[in-house]
């Protein structure tokens, strides 16, 4: 967090003071308890409730009883939140599944960002006049992404198609970028004045090819240096790990600094840091570590920002009377209406954009002549009720300038930052009561053709195991007495891989009798490694072992339990 002279900002229609460092850091502390906070109480209240509306109303509370109020500088909260984030979502999207549905997610992060920007554009300048076109271009640009955290926050509670869920998260992942490169522009208008198609496409074509590209290359060139020094030099997990948390920084700046998209350069260093993985040098223990460390940063990010959102509720509020009369009125329930109607044109458009995509993709199969079932209905009205917004929205509403070139305020920016919140709470508000009762009583559909794929991978690498025991095997006892050793510790290791493979094989004879051994012997193996960790346990406790030997037993067992649990 960054404070500068007080004078710079105007923060939600008051002045910002400038704070001690010291209540910076207590600020920072307090959102990241709240953050912890939220998600036991998430758990404990066993309601239809997603976790970001819990983080919001605990972000509510602080602003009303705390005596502080946080105000970022737009540029180092885009900073801060969004490069992690749109690289851990480019790096962990399953690309198979972006490739087989790549035209639906296509159609809605692009085409339908598009659309949503026009459309919802047009629709809140014309029902608030007062907000100039280009700024209410700029708010529709910043609704247009939606949030696959929200929806998982929501899927945990009831389930959600497995495809559906796929097309969502590939969808977000692109409409972060697309919707913020339009806010951009929009951003850009408002300030000059001007606006040209023919240098606004020329300068999107740069920003996107730009921003792709410097992403592939700084992620490749930095993992080419990395995997070099860990070949010649060994690897150290924590320098690893550290690097990966800078990739997404670097790409990002320096993709500004070309004034390219750091957006698009964030997206574009994660799906590449996917691929570079998949060579598979890093060691496990990084992977595994790594992993988790970027597991917090996704939940504090996402967390800390929810929070934010709803400490900064309580002033926005005690503002909405100034607020409303922007809009020409007087009566601070028009807020609300303008929230709901702006809440609908979205839902409407996203809804129409999917009908039709749907019929045009049905037309030209049965021009194939492939025959595919329409969906139910059901299932279009929750795709496009699965469009909540969320961190993103935010994130990029608060990014909104101060003030124009001239010095004075930008035009209707606290009315922007108050639709663009209350958008937030209600989608998230109507997907946790709406999806459960559209998707209830659906069929989902199954998962057979990855259980299948699952299971011919476990059986090559067995097979793959069982040869390299053998030759290690031959190589290690190769001239010594004591082969007979080797053979035996072999034969063990091979019987376990042998197991697996007999158990693979039954699988495809009798799948429901394989599944149902194989959920039994996954509790019987999961009750067995509780044993293990409670034996050590009680063998540290009572001073029999040290505590560095227990804490590197019970992490192997927490990673074997975790294979049968996951």
């Amino acid at each position: 967090m960054a404070k500068c002279d007080a004078s710079q900002y105007i923060g939600f229609g008051r002045e910002v003071r400038i704070q001690h460092p010291l209540e910076t850091i207590t600020i920072v502390l307090v959102l990241l308890l709240a953050v912890v906070v939220s998600e036991y109480l998430s758990r404990m209240l066993r309601l239809p409730i997603p976790r970001p509306l819990v983080q919001i109303a605990l972000g509510g509370a602080i602003g009303l009883i705390g005596d502080f109020q946080v105000t970022l500088n737009p540029d180092i909260f885009f900073l801060l939140f969004l490069p992690p984030l749109l690289f851990l979502d480019g790096w962990r999207i399953p690309k198979e599944e972006l490739v087989r549905d790549s035209k639906t997610i296509l159609a809605l992060a692009f085409g339908l960002v598009v659309f949503t920007v026009l459309g919802v554009g047009l629709f809140i300048h014309a029902m608030i006049p007062a907000m100039p076109l280009a700024v209410a271009f700029a708010l529709a640009a910043v609704l247009s992404p939606t949030d696959p955290i929200a929806v998982s926050a929501i899927a945990a509670r009831v389930p959600i198609p497995k495809r559906m869920m796929n097309i969502l998260e590939g969808e977000s992942l692109l409409n972060d970028a697309s919707g913020l490169v339009c806010l951009r522009f929009a951003v850009a208008a408002a300030l000059t004045g001007t606006f040209s198609l023919y240098e606004a496409t020329a300068d999107f074509v740069w920003v996107a090819v730009g921003g792709l590209g410097v992403g592939f290359v700084v992620t490749t060139i930095i993992n080419a240096a990395k995997n070099w020094m860990a070949r010649h030099y060994g690897e150290d997990t924590g320098s690893q790990i550290l690097i990966s948390l800078l990739i997404p920084f670097a790409a990002y700046l320096l993709a500004e600094h070309l004034e390219c998209s750091g957006i698009l350069a964030a997206v574009s260093a994660g799906v590449t840091m996917s691929f570079s993985e998949a060579s598979g040098q890093a060691m496990a223990t990084t992977r595994v570590r790594r992993s988790t460390v970027w597991d917090m940063i996704q939940f504090a990010a996402n967390g800390i920002i929810f929070v934010l959102l709803g400490e900064q509720l309580p002033a926005i509020l005690r503002s909405a009377a100034e607020t409303v009369r922007l809009t020409g009125h007087h009566d601070p329930g028009w807020l609300l209406i303008y929230v709901l109607a702006i809440n609908l044109a979205l839902a409407v458009l996203r809804f129409a954009w999917a009908w039709v995509s749907l019929g045009f993709s049905l037309f030209r199969a049965r021009r194939r002549g492939i025959v595919i079932e329409r969906p139910s209905w059901r299932f279009v009205v929750a795709m496009s009720l699965a469009g909540v917004r969320g961190a993103i929205t935010l994130a990029g509403v608060l990014t909104l300038p101060l003030v124009l070139n001239d010095g004075s305020p930008f035009p209707a920016r606290d009315l922007a930052i108050f639709l663009a919140m209350g958008v937030i709470i209600l989608s998230l508000v109507a997907a946790s009561i709406g999806l459960p009762l559209l998707l209830h009583g659906l069929h989902l559909e199954t998962n057979t053709g990855q259980r299948a794929e699952e299971n011919r991978a476990r059986m090559a690498a067995a097979e793959a195991a069982i040869a390299e025991v053998e030759r290690v095997q031959h190589e290690l006892a190769e001239g010594k007495s004591d082969a007979d050793l080797y053979v035996a510790a072999a034969a063990r290791i091979m019987d376990l891989y042998r197991a697996r493979i007999e158990a693979q094989s039954r699988a495809g004879e009798d799948a429901a009798l394989a599944r149902q051994i194989e959920a039994i012997e996954a509790r019987l193996r999961v009750a067995a490694l509780k044993a293990e960790r409670m034996t050590i346990y009680r063998l540290l406790r009572t001073r029999k072992i040290g505590s560095e030997t227990a804490r590197k037993l019970v992490r192997e067992l927490d990673l074997m339990e975790a294979r049968y649990e996951g």
